[in-house]
């Protein structure tokens, strides 16, 4: 069963089915403050970034897009059905400017902390669900909740001490390698072009074959805060509001799999990071 679910406490709300329409409390506005415009070789992206759960993080990846930190750097480590990771070139000036950030890999959750559940007994997790339509897991006992590595998210790479991020990141391109959960910081997620993500430049190639020249690593043409784009340039998108009682069921439907397609089914389980969310261009008013 799917259910809205209230940390230590048995709350379950199950609602009639209703058709995704047009209604506008199905869907999120996401602030452009906190909305980054991507541009590749490939085309544009746009990422929705997580301050609630990885405030510095986010702080801090934000001013270094206003300063053009990214622009012209490249995916220098991409690995297929993996991650794709950029960042400017080892030990370089540039690399060695910015400050070191304390690991940001989960939260502090109270017993009034709502969430929309998913599964209960995860792999990885207590309990998986969607807070802001953003993937993630917790632990009732440690009173902890994270963000899961589902693909499309945007994560900061670090060394091996847990407090040695400073500007490299990296989006999952693959299946979602959740043994990362809780020990990265996860600050994003891709909501509009994630396709442009899954065709940069793989750098890692099977044994024997020709290595790809860095000259050939997907270049960033630039890096910017939607709130900061020209009106007439900016991507405007809206994301499925995962509180809405229609996504809660579809998510019983999901987990149901009462198509005739599925002569035999699968267990009722539902995998948080197989669970495609929705999103839908908004046009820029003109008034």
């Amino acid at each position: 069963m799917i259910k809205i679910f209230l940390v230590c406490c048995a709350l379950f709300f199950i609602y009639p089915s209703e058709s995704y329409g047009a209604d506008d409390s199905l869907w999120r506005k996401l602030d452009l403050t906190n909305t980054v415009l991507l541009s590749l070789p490939q085309g544009k992206v746009v990422i929705e970034l997580a301050p609630s759960f990885a405030p510095k993080h986010v702080t801090q990846f934000s001013q270094l897009i206003k300063q053009d930190f990214y622009n012209s750097t490249k995916f220098y480590r991409v690995i297929d059905g993996f991650v794709a990771q950029a960042g400017p070139q080892d030990g370089s000036d540039k690399d060695k400017s910015v400050d070191t950030l304390a690991i940001e890999a989960e939260k502090s959750i109270t017993k009034e902390w709502l969430f929309t559940s998913v599964q209960d007994k995860d792999l990885f997790a207590e309990k998986t669900g969607f807070k802001n339509s953003f993937a993630m897991a917790t632990n009732t006992l440690e009173g902890k909740a994270w963000l899961t590595h589902c693909p499309g998210v945007i994560a900061m790479a670090r060394g091996n001490e847990a407090d040695s991020a400073t500007s490299h990141f990296y989006f999952v391109i693959g299946q979602a390698p959740r043994y990362l959960d809780r020990i990265m910081t996860v600050f994003g997620r891709v909501v509009y072009g994630m396709q442009h993500i899954q065709a940069i430049q793989r750098t890692a190639v099977i044994a024997g074959d020709n290595a790809i020249d860095p000259q050939d690593f997907t270049t960033i043409i630039s890096m910017q805060l939607m709130s900061e784009v020209a009106k007439a340039e900016q991507l405007l998108i809206e994301v499925e509001n995962t509180n809405s009682s229609v996504f809660i069921e579809r998510l019983n439907k999901r987990r149901a799999r009462e198509g005739a397609f599925f002569y035999k089914k699968p267990p009722p389980i539902l995998d948080v990071c197989q669970i495609p969310l929705r999103s839908r261009r908004v046009k820029i008013s003109t008034m």
